[in-house]
């Protein structure tokens, strides 16, 4: 196949799902330096990719709002159609993301043969259901001749706007409450969109009481939706909390991130934002499991979850309440058992110079 020099990259999952859909457009970039890569993706998730080198362009299709349904679908491939593409690859299996890329005639669209709108691509990869996530992205690039080596990670870019943003959270936290006195920054992430993938929240009070008994600050991030959740476990810790749930942009919280040490979250979105930085992460899984593909992939970062139990994993994405109703995943895991993860990774070496809290 002639290397194409147009390239649309087509996904629009949830904002840890582009992260890891990242590896794939650099490996694009790398192998075809001249191609012009174009990502289509959604409104949340569109910070974190227009600022990435290796994009041309980034197009946001808002498919949950003013862009839904059927009168979406043609106006986006209508957009699409002027953009005179080569090839699509298309890492998001839903019927919509194949039929897009139909709409707008795009001769060469690539996706998994999972897809729900496979008979629409006219090249189908097998999905691997045991490769991480990354790896199974990268091998869609396998029908242009590029086969990924390894498990590259995710790159993010934070601006100069992003950098000044977040010293002035850091500014604005500190102002009154002293610093940490081991001058180092554990960041948390008690969020996820799925309930069942939340570790309890007084679980991670505990820990944040923990870590600030062990004299490190401690950064609660998150979105909009959980600035109540980290507001109700600040006052937990002590002089150097700094809550910064709903005040920064993914990339922002990304930044933020990349000034801590670790990062303790859920299998939600900040684990991949912490991976792409380089910061260490303690993930801890419930109703999910690292199985699936979707686990941290850091060479230092530690998984928690509870062994073991015949009824987990439950679900791929977690649900809104435990199917048998006792929880036991997340219930079993003690603060302490995080702490000492934290602790573990803090005790490498190379550790402690990271995640220096700024004053």
């Amino acid at each position: 196949m002639t290397p194409p020099r147009t390239i649309l990259v087509f996904h629009t999952a949830f904002p840890g799902d582009i992260v890891l859909m990242l590896p794939l457009v650099q490996a694009l970039k790398e192998a075809i330096p001249g191609a012009m890569i174009t990502v289509v993706t959604t409104p949340a998730a569109a910070g974190l990719v227009a600022g990435h080198p290796a994009v041309a362009e980034t197009i946001e299709y808002d498919k949950r709002g003013r862009q839904r349904g059927v009168g979406g679908v043609i106006a986006m491939a209508s957009r699409l159609r002027r953009g005179n593409f080569d090839c699509a690859i298309i890492p998001h299996r839903s019927l919509r993301s194949a039929l897009v890329c139909r709409l707008a005639d795009i001769p060469v669209r690539i996706g998994f043969d999972t897809s729900a709108g496979r008979f629409l691509l006219t090249h189908r990869v097998r999905y691997e259901k045991g490769d991480h996530e990354i790896v199974r992205n990268l091998a869609l690039a396998g029908p242009l001749g590029i086969t990924g080596k390894g498990r590259p990670l995710p790159r993010l870019y934070p601006t100069a706007d992003d950098r000044r943003k977040v010293d002035e959270t850091l500014r604005q936290s500190h102002r009154g409450n002293g610093h940490p006195r081991r001058g180092v920054m554990v960041a948390l992430a008690p969020g996820s969109v799925w309930k069942t993938k939340r570790w309890p929240e007084e679980r991670y009070a505990e820990l944040l009481r923990l870590l600030d008994a062990e004299g490190f600050a401690v950064a609660l991030v998150g979105g909009e939706a959980d600035v109540e959740l980290c507001r109700r476990i600040a006052p937990g810790g002590g002089a150097s909390v700094i809550d910064a749930a709903g005040r920064l942009s993914l990339l922002q919280s990304a930044e933020l991130i990349a000034r801590c040490a670790v990062l303790v979250s859920n299998d939600s979105a900040p684990m991949h934002l912490a991976v792409a930085m380089g910061t260490p992460v303690v993930a801890i899984f419930g109703a999910t499991a690292p199985a699936f593909g979707f686990a941290p992939a850091g060479l230092r970062d530690r998984v928690v979850e509870t062994a073991g139990l015949r009824c987990r994993p439950c679900a791929i994405h977690g649900g809104t309440r435990c199917p048998i109703g006792t929880f036991e995943c997340m219930l079993k895991i003690p603060a302490r058992r995080v702490q000492e993860e934290v602790l573990g990774i803090l005790r490498t070496p190379g550790a402690a110079g990271k995640g220096k809290a700024r004053k």
